[in-house]
């Protein structure tokens, strides 16, 4: 039997033993981690914005993929199916600032944050009377997605990645890196930084809130349809995918709910850690450490700074 010493230590000597290995279950990690900051970003996003925690960020990964497969089935040719995916969810952000955040101005944040679970209840109802509730495959080759795997010498050893793994990981940081130089570069990012700010002085200002949050729900329609079509490519179209969202909740906990770089780094954290602690130490606790170590790191990111590793800290005078 292992005693507590070898169960810490063993891991070490295992990734200094097949270093190749531990070069994939890292890349593995990164791919995953800048996924999850995919989605963290919808969420900072929005925040950053309007002030809504917007629970219904999962479910629209969902609804953008479930939209394109299901354009898709209907005759339309891939890339003009996604290019109808893109109107759907500009008339989703549309609908949710005339029908939600305008007559919400204002109100408490609980109200918002009711209102975006009850957008998911909707979502999810359409999905399933438009598109039907049983899983459907992602359209990855109509799409030009790759296939197949490269292989790579390290040494005397071969390491196997996942072509679609590399087009997902580039994607992902692409897209991210982007949407985080157009906020921080151009006069919609400096009108979106001045709404985050104060409300009432971007409205003094001539900033209206109502554009800023349409483009603001559309790019997370956008960033959710990128994430859904990368995460469906890796198994399937179904509502159960709305489950991955909650796993970008710590990684909110770790960056910090209004920080753009800090999604990117949490995701990478969460993910790495996630593929590090299930292959190496997931034998402490029975396996499926992946489950609940996110959630653990978050903990302890809570205990010992509150605001994230990029949020700002608020302090409170009596």
């Amino acid at each position: 039997m292992d005693t507590l010493a070898d169960i810490f230590v063993n891991p070490f000597a295992q990734m200094a033993a097949n270093p190749v290995f531990l070069v994939k279950v890292i890349w593995e990690g990164l791919v995953a981690g800048m996924l999850y900051a995919l989605i963290a970003l919808g969420f900072v996003l929005i925040y950053k914005a309007s002030g809504v925690f917007n629970f219904a960020q999962g479910i629209m990964v969902v609804f953008a993929a479930l939209t394109l497969v299901g354009l898709h089935e209907r005759g339309l040719p891939a890339y003009v199916a996604l290019v109808g995916t893109l109107a759907v969810m500009l008339l989703l952000a549309i609908a949710v600032e005339r029908v939600i955040l305008r007559p919400l101005v204002n109100q408490p944040d609980i109200t918002l944050l009711m209102a975006t679970i009850g957008l998911t209840s909707l979502l999810i109802g359409l999905g399933e009377i438009v598109f039907g509730g049983e899983p459907k495959t992602m359209i990855t080759r109509e799409l030009g997605l790759p296939s197949g795997s490269i292989r790579l010498m390290i040494g005397e050893r071969p390491l196997v990645l996942q072509r679609l793994d590399i087009v997902a990981g580039g994607t992902a940081l692409l897209l991210v890196t982007t949407l985080a130089v157009f906020f921080q570069r151009t006069r919609i990012g400096r009108a979106l930084r001045a709404v985050a700010d104060d409300h009432q002085a971007a409205l003094s200002v001539g900033i209206s809130l109502n554009q800023i949050w349409i483009i603001v729900w559309f790019t997370a329609g956008l960033v959710a349809l990128v994430t859904g079509i990368m995460w469906s490519a890796k198994s399937d179209v179904s509502f159960a995918l709305e489950i991955i969202a909650l796993r970008a909740l710590p990684v909110l906990i770790l960056g910090g709910l209004t920080s753009i770089p800090g999604a990117i780094v949490g995701g990478l954290i969460i993910g790495v850690g996630e593929k590090l602690g299930e292959i190496y130490w997931g034998r402490l606790v029975g396996g499926a450490i992946d489950s609940w170590l996110a959630y653990f790191i978050a903990l302890l990111f809570l205990l010992l700074r509150p605001q994230g590793l990029f949020g700002e800290k608020i302090i409170e005078r009596v």
